[in-house]
């Protein structure tokens, strides 16, 4: 919302006539969807209208349903602008295409990536399979649980909540043009993970999984140690953990529970990875017998 090409086009109608002529994508929330389906947005120097069947792709066919119009409200929508007109007050508004920013995102940008791109994407809505992300201009992309964290969670809601923004990595793009996400790889690898941790510190961390053998405690999204059998531990408590010892040829941490108890906390992600493409990610430690990795170029 507070991007220069915003701040720009809304400050007079003269701007944004150069925005419209530009065919600029702006952004903005979409504040009322009134009878008819139409999306209203406040753009500063006048109010905008997105029309129904410019509210999405597919919507004038009807592929696309009017909920997803409904529920843009109150939410960041990306537009051009189409036309500024006079009401019959003889007040300026302008009339938008939705439809329009998602083809242009497509064509210029979506239609580009492969795997291994890293990008920028923002959490739309959680099922239990994975989370739901905007890639570019409500053009959606799919994250699926297991490729969030090597940490393993029970639900995307324990990393991620609706609107946040995130970076993630494309792992593969289909036929169809539909792209797939993960994000564990911009976590850290185990040593990287590790390294953040010295045997004889007492730490906190989040109770991940109980079974009969131990208690498995997440230290950081990517990383997760095992703890003895402890009674009334319960998944998803806070717990402050004693680090034993760490043992990277077999990429365990070891632990004992000092203490849990419940609290509303979450784990920090912190971005190892800070470039904008990668072909092959490895976790494992070179001398571990196990090995867990991820190669872009290969065809899933």
């Amino acid at each position: 919302m507070n991007k220069t090409e915003n701040i720009r086009a809304y400050s007079s109608p003269q701007k944004l006539t150069e925005a419209m002529h530009s065919g600029t994508v702006l952004e903005g929330i979409a504040e009322v969807c009134d009878a008819e389906h139409n999306l209203w947005v406040n753009l500063g120097c006048m109010r905008g209208v997105i029309p129904r069947e410019e509210g999405a792709i597919g919507m004038a066919s009807g592929q696309v349903r009017d909920i997803a119009l409904l529920s843009r409200v109150g939410k960041a929508v990306c537009f051009t602008v189409s036309a500024i007109k006079e009401d019959r007050f003889g007040k300026l508004y302008a009339t938008l295409s939705r439809r329009d920013a998602q083809e242009k995102c497509q064509n210029e940008y979506i239609k580009k990536l492969r795997p291994g791109t890293v990008v920028e994407a923002r959490i739309t809505h959680l099922e239990s399979f994975g989370a739901f992300c905007d890639i570019g201009c409500g053009n959606i992309a799919l994250l699926p649980i297991n490729s969030i964290s090597v940490s393993r969670i029970s639900h995307p809601r324990d990393r991620f909540f609706a609107g946040e923004d995130i970076k993630a990595v494309v792992r593969s793009v289909g036929e169809d043009g539909k792209i797939t996400l993960s994000h564990r790889e911009l976590l850290g690898t185990w040593e990287e993970n590790a390294a953040q941790f010295s045997q004889g510190e007492t730490v906190s961390g989040i109770v991940r999984s109980v079974e009969p053998y131990g208690v498995f405690v997440e230290l950081s999204p990517n990383l997760a140690g095992l703890a003895e059998p402890k009674p009334d531990v319960f998944i998803g408590q806070g717990a402050s953990v004693y680090v034993k010892s760490i043992i990277p040829d077999k990429m365990k941490v070891k632990l004992i529970i000092i203490d849990s108890f419940s609290a509303n906390y979450s784990q920090n992600k912190k971005y190892f990875f800070t470039g904008d493409y990668m072909d092959y990610w490895e976790y494992s430690p070179k001398d571990s017998y196990k090995k867990i990795v991820t190669d872009f170029l290969e065809k899933i």
